[in-house]
């Protein structure tokens, strides 16, 4: 007997604006019945094998499906190499990828024409109060009259949409007192199971569990009907996006102050698609839902660990819809920086705004004295004070390691490996690694009686994410923690206190978070990924300085990645964003749904594979398209060879004015920008500028070089990177 897996037959873009269902019983549900059924030879059998019928905006349904029906759904016909064009456009980053693993993913269809693609329920992962000043929104917390705040004031009845773990409804920042109407718009609703109550600032809360469900292959119990957030990964991004003003907020005792989201007058909705994973499937139904219920923005902290085909991403497909219906989708690039490095970026697709994360200028030390007087920077929550007046014995794990125990295991504090009558008062040392997580330790050090933990982690740095512990602890580098396990050998009968605090305006900020997801981008490398940089350590928001931001401090030095080094746009986009000057940008290069359509068009999509994003036939323009020619605010030449001219068109959205061009050159290009002044007369006129990018005298340049290019009134400042990579200038032999 065959496996059964759950997959999601797509059919297109669907113009009905029916009432979304899960499985509805409107006439797009039944047409898929039978599609299903014409395959399985039965009816019945379709409406037990669908779970989400997509009704709404997009037409499809995701069902438990055996491979020789994905077959008949997909394609009747074995598919030998020259049946069909594949563009290699369509492969970047699919590394060591044979192609016919791949054509699962392409809508080649015989018998059933109206299915435009099929693929795999593929599971994906969640990405994770000063903010706001820090971003100039508010300063020592009063709003000063420049603010956006004030002119958007606070996002009143914008509606925020957030695809993630769901929400815990009784949380301050979803109260809703002095709030007006729910926007008659509004067509959302609120699942009461599990308590879960909405209000007027909370005005929609729902759960999409069946893709997986699917993914286990049994039922899930009652308990997993729920739109309460029981990771609180939600609660946080639904908060930090659209949370109201709690005064006296603190975690555990640290950042005292008042929590507020970027849009504290926003209507905010919840849609739950995230368990032990977030499914495609899932995904999918709650950005149909999210569509017809009426949101403004949807914000999205989800993703692979690296990006992939936008033929094959739920998020991708359901954003381009969402997209189309005028919805803002702004996505976290990822958070697998640190353990698979560059190209990891996610969510890559050039109509989602995707943002890195950075740091802020508030941290947590958590540092050591050690009884000879000397002190370690380590970080944590300001809750790991132990009494500066008294000092603690302190014990590295292995001589304290219960008999039972390794060695191995008690050097890195795993559960029970601890002798009690050896810990018990004392301060612990224990070694850094993946398991246990570094809370998990502090729970072994405090069930074992210890008084506090030092954490010796390789990889502890400026951008690490502070955490709370079960006993004070503090988080120090490895070249520290030698320093530390060196006294405890050294000194008869060594002791050491911890101490914690938190600080503000003494670090250097921002800093790229080393857990962050990078470019290039490894499915288009011509468009920059990520857009932009937020602080996402901590919190989670955003702050512009391209195309060489500088960090906020009075230094004003170029921003730099976790290890110190100077970050890139592959690290940063095109900076960190400046609300207040966003409301005023003065030029922009605008973008249209025509334009993403010939984005398609131009890394080689096919009109069928172009019905994956809309329903109605897409003729591409007869001429090639080149892709650098597509009119992102960013510059990406991923492979110069001589020379190439590109064009950008600029709109004015402000005032009348005379803008000039200011160039800074990667190292080893020429760079010639005509003409080199625009003159704007009127609003919402465009001008066409082109740059063209020669190589110097290098013969080959293996690795990417930076620059810019900015356009100026003397009043706004309309900045643009500039990435070129694998420079050959053939005239050189």
């Amino acid at each position: 007997m065959e496996l059964s897996t759950s997959y999601v037959v797509y059919l297109g873009r669907n113009s009905r604006t029916s009432k979304p269902s899960t499985l509805g019983n409107d006439g797009t549900t039944e047409s898929h019945y039978d599609l299903l059924g014409s395959c399985l030879k039965s009816k019945e059998k379709a409406k037990e094998a669908i779970f989400y019928s997509y009704t709404s905006h997009i037409n499809g349904f995701a069902a438990t499906l055996e491979d020789d029906e994905v077959d008949q759904l997909s394609s009747t016909k074995t598919w030998q190499p020259d049946d069909i064009f594949i563009p290699s456009a369509s492969f970047h980053g699919l590394t060591n990828t044979r192609i016919f693993d791949c054509l699962l993913f392409f809508p080649v269809v015989v018998d059933h024409p109206e299915v435009v693609s099929v693929f795999p329920n593929e599971v994906n992962q969640l990405h994770t109060t000063r903010s706001w000043e820090f971003l100039g929104l508010e300063r020592n917390g009063h709003i000063p009259a420049d603010s956006i705040w004030l002119k958007a004031r606070f996002g009143e009845d914008v509606i925020i949409g957030n695809l993630d773990s769901g929400v815990w409804p009784e949380s301050e920042s979803f109260d809703d007192e002095g709030m007006g109407p729910i926007p008659t718009r509004w067509k959302g609703y609120c699942e009461t199971n599990d308590g879960v109550k909405c209000n007027r600032k909370l005005i929609g809360a729902r759960y999409f569990n069946k893709g997986y469900e699917a993914s286990l292959g049994r039922p899930l119990d009652s308990s997993n009907n729920t739109a309460r957030d029981t990771d609180g990964h939600g609660t946080h991004t639904l908060s930090t996006a659209g949370g109201r003003f709690v005064s006296g907020a603190n975690f555990l005792g640290s950042a005292n102050g008042t929590a507020k989201g970027g849009s504290p007058n926003a209507r905010v909705a919840s849609y739950k698609v995230c368990w032990t994973g977030c499914y495609d499937a899932d995904i999918l139904a709650a950005f149909d839902a999210a569509i017809q219920d009426g949101v403004d923005i949807l914000s999205i902290s989800v993703g692979r660990a690296v990006g992939i085909p936008y033929f094959s991403d739920g998020v991708a497909i359901g954003s381009f819809q969402a997209v189309m219906n005028g919805i803002l989708v702004v996505c976290s690039a990822g958070n697998s920086g640190q353990v698979l490095g560059s190209g990891t970026a996610s969510n890559v697709a050039p109509w989602v705004l995707t943002v890195a994360a950075s740091t802020i200028d508030r941290e947590f030390p958590s540092n050591v004295v050690l009884g000879n007087n000397k002190e370690f920077k380590g970080t944590s929550f300001n809750t790991n004070n132990l009494s500066d007046t008294k000092y603690y014995p302190i014990v590295y794990s292995v001589d304290a390691k219960a008999a039972n125990a390794s060695s191995q295991l008690a050097q890195i504090c795993y559960p029970e490996s601890l002798d009690p009558t050896k810990v018990r008062g004392k301060i612990v040392y224990c070694l850094g690694g993946v398991m246990p997580d570094h809370v998990e330790k502090s729970l072994v050090v405090a069930q074992a009686g210890g008084v506090g933990m030092i954490l010796a982690d390789q990889s502890a740095d400026s951008s690490s994410i502070h955490q709370g512990f079960f006993v004070p602890t503090s988080v120090v580098s490895g070249i520290d923690g030698l320093s530390v396990l060196s006294y405890i050998y050294s000194t008869k009968s060594p002791v050491a206190y911890i101490s914690g605090s938190t600080e503000i305006g003494k670090v250097v900020a921002p800093v790229m978070a080393s857990f962050s997801s990078t470019g290039p981008n490894e499915i288009t490398p011509e468009i920059l990924k990520p857009d932009i940089t937020a602080p996402g350590v901590n919190i989670l928001a955003a702050y512009t300085k391209a195309p060489r931001p500088r960090t906020g401090s009075s230094a004003r030095q170029p921003i730099a990645d976790a290890s110190a080094a100077e970050a890139t746009p592959f690290n940063y986009g095109s900076g960190h964003l400046r609300p207040n000057r966003a409301m005023d940008p003065g030029l922009v290069y605008d973008l249209t749904t025509k334009d993403y359509l010939n984005f398609l068009c131009s890394i080689g999509y096919n009109a069928t594979q172009m019905s994956i994003f809309i329903e109605e036939p897409y003729a591409c323009p007869p001429k090639n398209i080149s892709l650098l020619n597509f009119n992102y605010p960013s510059i990406t030449v991923p492979n110069l060879s001589g020379n190439v001219t590109l064009t950008r068109t600029l709109k004015n959205v402000g005032t009348p004015g005379l803008y000039r061009v200011r160039v800074k050159k990667p190292d080893g290009i020429l760079v010639k920008v005509e003409p080199e002044s625009l003159k704007f007369s009127k609003l919402n006129e465009e001008k066409t500028f082109k740059v063209t990018l020669k190589a110097k005298d290098n013969r080959f340049i293996s690795s990417y070089v930076f620059g810019g290019l900015t356009w100026s009134d003397g009043v706004h400042h309309v900045r643009s990177p500039i990435v070129v990579g694998n420079t050959v200038n053939p005239t050189l032999n």
